[in-house]
């Protein structure tokens, strides 16, 4: 074999493993899953998020696409947090109960039938990106269930990762940054 055909298998075999890793899905036994996806059409992962999706801006939800949701799904939840907050995680969103045949979220909207939790400030609505300081990464944490669930109006993110424990068929995740102009 000539080192060039080697060296060829080996780019294509580098690139297999980013592309994997790049769409960060995990589904119930920890295995990497490229299956369900969750995308931005305002953003793209690890970009962005423009300021009319914060609280420089218009602070509503941009608009979210879904797609690859696995057969047996009875619902959706999505959480969105920022981890780099200076009192440790700021939640921004807490959704449950999103019909799984969903395939978009438009921008300023919420899911017919879905349920919106208790956010960081306390408000059962989105919040936009809003740090203190620097940039920070926001993760919009997206989760397919075996099962729709039974949490009040008044939970919030901690109460829904404590519900969905044992339910969850596959997760991904897209990531935004934001820091504010000065």
């Amino acid at each position: 074999m000539s080192k060039y055909f080697i060296f060829a298998v080996i780019i294509l075999g580098i690139a297999l493993v980013i592309n994997l890793v790049a769409r960060r899905s995990i589904n119930y036994n920890g295995v990497m899953d490229a299956g369900m996806t969750i995308t931005s059409g305002a953003f793209v992962d690890r970009g962005q998020i423009p300021a009319k999706y914060t609280c420089d801006g218009e602070g509503v939800n941009p608009p979210l696409t879904i797609s690859g949701v696995p057969v047996g799904t009875k619902s959706l939840s999505l959480i969105v947090d920022d981890p780099d907050a200076p009192g440790g995680t700021w939640t921004h969103w807490v959704l449950w109960n999103i019909k799984p045949d969903t395939a978009n979220i438009s921008k300023n909207s919420v899911p017919v039938g879905a349920v919106v939790g208790i956010n960081s400030w306390p408000k059962n609505e989105y919040g936009g990106p809003c740090p203190p300081a620097g940039s920070h990464r926001y993760f919009f944490k997206l989760y397919a269930l075996d099962t729709e669930l039974t949490i009040p109006i008044t939970g919030n993110a901690g109460e829904l990762m404590n519900t969905m424990a044992g339910h969850i068929l596959t997760q991904t995740e897209l990531v935004g940054n934001y820091s504010r102009k000065k």
